[in-house]
């Protein structure tokens, strides 16, 4: 993915238009990656995409729900609350 400054990118805006219709463009400040810039065909494909995959979650809960393959709400909430711990530590 290219990266441009976004003084730049607030420069020549235009060509930064231009560019994000090949492939998302990173924008930086001070040297830290801030946003991204990217087409809205390529952000439309990715908002499908993670509905796609949000939907086959969903099917599959309720798959298991039908199957009888249940846990109880003190099980589930550890599990969530095990995750959430090492998302926090990375």
């Amino acid at each position: 993915m290219e990266t441009i400054a976004a003084a730049d990118a607030k420069t020549n805006f235009g060509a930064l238009l231009d560019k994000a219709q090949r492939g998302p463009v990173m924008i930086s400040k001070n040297g830290r990656a801030v946003a991204v810039v990217m087409s809205a065909q390529a952000y439309h494909e990715e908002q499908q995409l993670k509905l796609e995959v949000l939907r086959s979650e969903i099917q599959k809960g309720l798959d298991d729900v039908r199957r009888g393959r249940l846990v109880s709400p003190e099980r589930a909430f550890a599990a969530v609350d095990r995750e959430l711990r090492k998302i926090k530590r990375k």
